[in-house]
């Protein structure tokens, strides 16, 4: 039988963690879930014990149908990441940074807990959203909850492609998963998530020449337009990073949503980096301007209306987390094996617990 996404075997590197699947290939289907840890020792507990049982969960309603390739990413906000875990804590965790500029704010909302679940089908994510529910329902408080979907050859609902520059291969391994600048979470990855809603209304009232250029393609071909007739404020100049004269990628899923019968049409940014700080500076770029003022135009059309920081640590890491916070084994183990990628996207350098045979 094929390794299951959350728990293959994938090793490289000095450090070690196999990790977990955020860069698994893009889905038809997805739930982003965003709770709250609640108070007390019991739900601290309760959230211990169900990260080294989540792997099992998963592969029980994968089972269903594994050519869907069900996956979910579990990650945890810096207050939680205290609560549960305490020191040490990855080098770069720390609550999303607000940002305001004039009429622009890029906000902070509440979100203990990530649970990033992508699928071909979305009955399996439902199911598994509702067995996470059932299981540490007791724990948490839900933040958010929105179902995504592919809206027809990966476009967004103000019509565009969405995702075209993600890195791929090694590429995308370098660009998402933390190595031996931190190596005790090592395999690990950052992720900040935004809830943008946007007013159809007002942006299909452009013409198709202005959609272009804020956004920076072509719409029909999805081709980069040249920096002769491309505007500096154009979303693809300002989210583009270049340090040391090398452009610096993220990986994002990002998933239209919404509802059309309230006149909600939205679209769910969810960006993996080895360090938030990518991330960070792509915001400030879009909100503030660079340099300030010169602001994403997009941003007058769309309107972000939650905001988190998260970090999702290696498989590793999670599979050896004990209700008890006094048990943890926290040494890994090391391992030099080549960098390699599992067919299902998820990645990893090393493993405390020696390879995992297939199932």
């Amino acid at each position: 039988m094929a390794s299951h996404p959350i728990t293959s075997p994938v090793t490289s590197g000095a450090a070690s963690g196999i990790a977990q699947p955020v860069a698994a290939p893009l889905a038809r289907a997805a739930i982003f879930l965003v709770v709250t840890l609640n108070s007390g020792a019991d739900s601290c507990m309760t959230l211990r014990s169900f990260c080294g049982d989540l792997s099992a969960l998963l592969r029980a309603v994968g089972f269903r149908d594994i050519e869907a390739g069900l996956s979910c990413v579990l990650a945890f906000g810096s207050e939680a990441w205290d609560r549960l875990f305490g020191p040490p804590r990855p080098a770069e965790l720390h609550p999303f940074r607000e940002i305001h500029a004039g009429d622009r704010r890029a906000i902070a909302t509440p979100g203990d807990l990530l649970f990033h679940i992508r699928a071909k089908r979305f009955d399996l994510c439902f199911e598994l959203a509702t067995q996470i529910a059932a299981r540490i329902g007791d724990a948490v408080s839900p933040a958010d909850e929105v179902h995504g979907f592919r809206y027809f050859d990966d476009r967004d609902l103000i019509g565009f492609v969405d995702g075209t520059e993600n890195p791929t291969g090694q590429a995308a391994i370098d660009a998402v998963v933390v190595g031996d600048e931190d190596p005790k979470f090592a395999g690990g990855s950052y992720v900040i998530v935004q809830k943008y809603l946007h007013d159809l209304s007002k942006w299909n009232a452009l013409s198709t020449e202005a959609q272009e250029r804020i956004i920076g393609r072509t719409k029909l071909s999805d081709i980069e337009l040249d920096d002769s007739v491309k505007p500096s404020s154009a979303h693809n100049a300002l989210t583009t990073i270049v340090e040391d004269g090398k452009e610096i990628k993220i990986l994002r899923d990002n998933m239209p949503f919404g509802r059309a019968a309230q006149g909600e049409f939205g679209t769910y940014f969810i960006g993996y980096s080895r360090a938030p700080r990518t991330i960070e500076q792509m915001l400030e770029n879009m909100f503030i301007g660079r340099p300030p003022g010169n602001y994403d135009r997009l941003l007058d059309f769309s309107r972000a209306v939650t905001g988190n920081l998260f970090f999702a640590p290696s498989m590793t890491f999670l599979e050896n987390v004990s209700e008890d916070p006094t048990a943890d084994s926290t040494a890994p183990a090391k391992d030099s094996s080549p960098p390699a990628r599992g067919s299902d996207g998820s990645l990893g350098i090393g493993s405390l617990k020696g390879e995992i045979p297939n199932e």
